[in-house]
């Protein structure tokens, strides 16, 4: 891993490439529903100087029933532009800390062809941490225009999983904790059957980082936690959780172990989990 295609960029980095204009950065914060207070409010309250706010819910598929669900290139453009970011921009990402979904923001730029992003290692936690500047209030961007283009090998859907189950071409990584994964416990979402998708590998994604600091665990460390859970790196994964956001962050580790061409269940467990779905497995395995 270099520092040129490393996604991750520390906060002594993007402190001192502050005042470059062509540095556009995004607040990307993300909580279950039902938990307040609301990532927006946490951003008008604290964030990184001219952050703008990514809002997940807002910029996904409304036609679609599953939550945040990708949008079309069409709306990811225009929402993107909406807030200042042009294709010649260098996007920078971070969320509260708890690493979940800016790495859902940087797989969306990268699966609507801009390459040009990373996300800030430690997030607004470690950047506070440091005594670092911060400001409150609404951030209003100049609108810029934003060409997006969509790249399908980036996302799967319900049907390529099921067919998955037969053909064991793809490994599956499951995010979630380990209760939900095994049906131990009742899913967040209310009406959702518990367990996993069948031979899936289960990869707590709170495994990959340090909670105390907030900061990604070293390659060294990442690469001992999807060993130990089974993972063959050099064979090819698509990662889910509960709805699309926290699979990321094992996609984000994956990619900065050197893993390329993995894949998305944009639905995840909200599409596989519902009544009268496709097979379900309980257990450790």
């Amino acid at each position: 891993m270099t520092t040129t295609d490393d996604p991750l960029v520390s906060t002594d980095w993007l402190a001192a490439h502050f005042d470059d204009p062509k540095i556009k950065i995004i607040d990307a914060s993300f909580k279950m529903p039902g938990i307040l207070p609301l990532p927006k409010d946490d951003y008008l309250a604290s964030h990184l100087p001219g952050a703008v706010f990514f809002d997940v819910d807002a910029v996904s598929d409304h036609s679609n029933p599953l939550p945040h669900m990708f949008p079309s290139a069409e709306q990811f453009g225009r929402d993107v532009g909406g807030l200042g970011i042009s294709n010649g921009d260098t996007v920078v990402l971070y969320d509260s800390g708890g690493w979940v979904a800016a790495p859902r923001v940087w797989w969306m730029f990268l699966s609507f062809g801009h390459q040009n992003v990373r996300i800030l290692n430690g997030g607004l936690k470690k950047w506070g941490a440091e005594g670092r500047k911060v400001e409150s209030g609404e951030v209003t961007p100049k609108p810029a225009t934003f060409k997006a283009t969509f790249d399908p090998r980036y996302t799967r859907n319900i049907q390529q999983m099921v067919d998955n189950l037969t053909s064991r071409t793809e490994q599956v990584l499951d995010a979630r904790a380990n209760e939900r994964y095994q049906g131990k416990v009742p899913e967040p979402r209310p009406g959702l059957r518990s367990g996993h998708i069948p031979g899936s590998f289960s990869v707590p994604y709170n495994q990959l980082f340090d909670a105390s600091t907030g900061a990604m665990k070293s390659l060294e460390e990442l690469r001992a936690v999807f060993v130990g859970a089974g993972v063959k790196l050099d064979a090819p994964i698509v990662t889910s959780c509960g709805s699309g956001v926290s699979a990321l962050v094992l996609t984000l580790a994956l990619y900065r172990l050197g893993v390329r061409g993995s894949a998305l269940y944009d639905g995840s467990w909200t599409e596989w989990g519902m009544q009268g779905g496709p097979p379900v497995a309980t257990g450790p395995t």
